[in-house]
């Protein structure tokens, strides 16, 4: 098992070159391959080094919420108890959620297919990972990390109506072909991931990949791609994961895009 590359970097990627980060890689894809449905997630033992990113990038990035986050995400963020001082586990985590939400986080070792993903959400799961970008670029991440997972996500799903959304896309994608199942990635994406909201100051944000990414956040109101919520586009929008976002589409409200979403998701009655 320890010959085994479970963990491939592109070669852009800032910890292609560097073998201790690699290892390190490894030996957290592995405690995600060990975890079974049910049992608790194990405790990641960071070291001083993924710490000290933690702490730089929530310090940068709670200045740049209290601009930009939208409502629901700033409301729910109290809950979770996040600090600089320490990078949080599932266990505990998991606590504080099930008591809001009932949605519980579950490690996996890397990025997961678009259907494997939605479906686990019809169950109030959520597949994250828990391993931290490399320190040399710590305001950047080509891939989901534990830092993308917790100050992105969290808070979503600690929000009981954005809770109820993402089950929604969970149990529209249990019937879902795989057209259906492309249009449900698309507007996940470019909602909950990437969504923008008209707010009285200008923009703000509801999408978990933007809340979480420093540098995004900061050009914001820059970005040459901004276009309205309009769900037929949307969906037939593809997106490129690895990447800074070419095309983002603002609601007029959370609560016209809620209202939006939760009738195209719910089956007919």
């Amino acid at each position: 098992m320890s010959d085994v590359e479970l963990v491939s970097l592109d070669r852009d990627h800032p910890g292609f070159r560097d073998a201790r980060y690699r290892t390190r890689r490894q030996e957290i894809a592995r405690l995600a391959l060990r975890h079974r449905p049910g049992e608790a997630c194990e405790a990641v033992s960071y070291t001083r080094e993924e710490q000290d990113v933690w702490r730089q990038v929530l310090q940068k990035l709670e200045l740049l919420h209290q601009r930009y986050a939208c409502a629901e995400f700033l409301e729910a963020w109290p809950h979770l108890g996040f600090t600089p001082s320490e990078i949080p586990q599932f266990v505990p985590l998991n606590e504080r959620l099930s008591k809001i939400t009932s949605f519980q986080f579950m490690p996996v070792a890397g990025l997961v297919t678009p259907r494997v993903f939605l479906e686990a959400l019809s169950r109030n799961v959520f597949l994250a990972t828990q391993y931290m970008r490399h320190h040399s670029a710590p305001f950047y991440t080509p891939e989901p990390d534990v830092i993308h997972e917790l100050l992105g996500h969290a808070a979503l799903l600690a929000h009981p109506r954005l809770a109820r959304l993402h089950r929604l896309f969970g149990e529209a994608a249990l019937s879902a072909d795989e057209p259906r199942l492309k249009a449900l990635i698309r507007v996940y994406w470019y909602a909950l991931e990437f969504g923008l909201l008209k707010s009285p100051s200008g923009l703000s944000v509801l999408g978990a990949g933007l809340l979480s990414s420093v540098g995004e956040l900061g050009s914001l109101e820059k970005h040459p791609g901004l276009r309205p919520f309009e769900l037929h586009a949307v969906a037939e929008t593809d997106f490129d994961p690895t990447d800074y976002q070419k095309v983002l589409f603002v609601a007029e409200s959370s609560e016209a895009l809620f209202q939006t979403l939760e009738a195209w998701l719910s089956p007919p009655t």
